[in-house]
């Protein structure tokens, strides 16, 4: 008996509500410009970058910790950063943002690091440099054998 309800009950039941503000389909929107790639790795050494997205050059990527050089802090440290230096080589402004996850010989993931334009834009034609932070994983990073990069531009 319940073979032959089974359907019936199946057929009958009434659809489920959607949650508020929710939709079937995702909004369309234009894809944002991305771009990853692997790179060998260096402690304390400039990395020249072959790299870019829409006219965003990357040009230089840089990993150390931060210290102070002058007044009576100098020598303090102030965190583990990547330093990406980009050039923006089109006639529109450009808003990245950046991920670096760096990985030793072992690929262990042993650090990652994030960061971009906060406020404002790099203007065409102009040259920036971007301190990506690294937080608390950070005692293996001088040890890394190769890392990743993606740049993504927010439209």
């Amino acid at each position: 008996m319940l073979g032959l309800m089974l359907p019936l009950l199946l057929t009958c039941h009434e659809p489920i509500a959607e949650p508020p503000g929710h939709s079937q389909a995702p909004e369309q929107q234009a894809p944002l410009s991305f771009s990853s790639a692997k790179f060998d790795y260096y402690w304390d050494r400039i990395i020249p970058l072959d790299m870019s997205v829409d006219e965003l050059r990357v040009k230089t990527i840089f990993f150390n910790k931060r210290e102070i050089a002058k007044t009576f802090l100098k020598g303090a440290q102030f965190g583990t950063r990547a330093q990406v230096e980009v050039e923006n080589t089109s006639n529109q402004p450009k808003n990245p943002g950046f991920a670096v996850a760096v990985f030793d010989a072992n690929h262990n993931l042993i650090g990652v690091a994030t960061g971009g334009t906060k406020v404002g834009v790099v203007r065409p034609g102009k040259t920036e440099k971007f301190d990506l932070s690294f937080f608390q994983v950070t005692e293996r990073l001088q040890r890394g054998a190769y890392f990743h990069i993606c740049i993504e531009l927010v439209k």
